[in-house]
């Protein structure tokens, strides 16, 4: 565990409610570094969680996954499209073997599609999802996601959100963050 002035809050808040999180800078710290620069520069303002990925719709009419990998329950956000004049540059892929932090319920990561590609998409765990994790099936590469954080109030609103209409893994309507702040 990072010692606490390693430890950040930041609050989520959407249209739905506030999300309380706890970045963990000492143990991520390239990951938490980029996460807090976006907030600084107000790039989620505006933004949405815009994916909810359940048991239900990861799967064809036939019971197969329609991922080539093993199913998941996150949300997915990120920054609002109209902030982000200059896309963001991608860090270094910060896995799980190496900081500890693992995608347990409420836990926040980087989404990513090839290692060392994450920018500003971040996901909350609904439930343990240890399949995210380095060595995990969900990515073909075993290499995981960058968690860096955990949800220490507001899973309400975590659940709430993945339950939210949707059409496949889109939320319709996609839900506004309206600004994400240090706590």
């Amino acid at each position: 565990m990072s010692n606490p002035s390693d430890l950040v809050p930041v609050v989520i808040e959407t249209t739905l409610g506030s999300i309380e999180v706890t970045l963990d800078a000492g143990a991520a710290p390239i990951t938490a570094t980029n996460f807090l620069s976006h907030i600084d520069k107000g790039l989620y303002d505006g933004g949405r969680m815009h994916r909810t990925v359940t048991m239900e719709n990861q799967f064809d009419r036939g019971g197969k996954t329609s991922d080539p990998n093993v199913p998941i329950e996150v949300i997915q956000g990120g920054a609002d499209p109209e902030r982000l004049s200059e896309p963001p540059e991608p860090i270094t892929l910060e896995r799980t073997r190496d900081t500890g932090v693992k995608h347990i319920d409420g836990a926040i990561s980087m989404a990513r599609g090839a290692a060392d590609s994450a920018k500003e998409q971040f996901f909350i765990c609904v439930g343990d999802q240890p399949a995210l994790d380095f060595g995990g099936l969900r990515n073909p590469d075993g290499q995981g996601f960058a968690a860096f954080g955990y949800v220490t109030a507001g899973m309400e609103v975590v659940h709430a959100i993945h339950d939210a209409p949707h059409q496949g893994q889109s939320l319709e309507p996609a839900i506004a963050i309206t600004k994400i702040i240090r706590k």
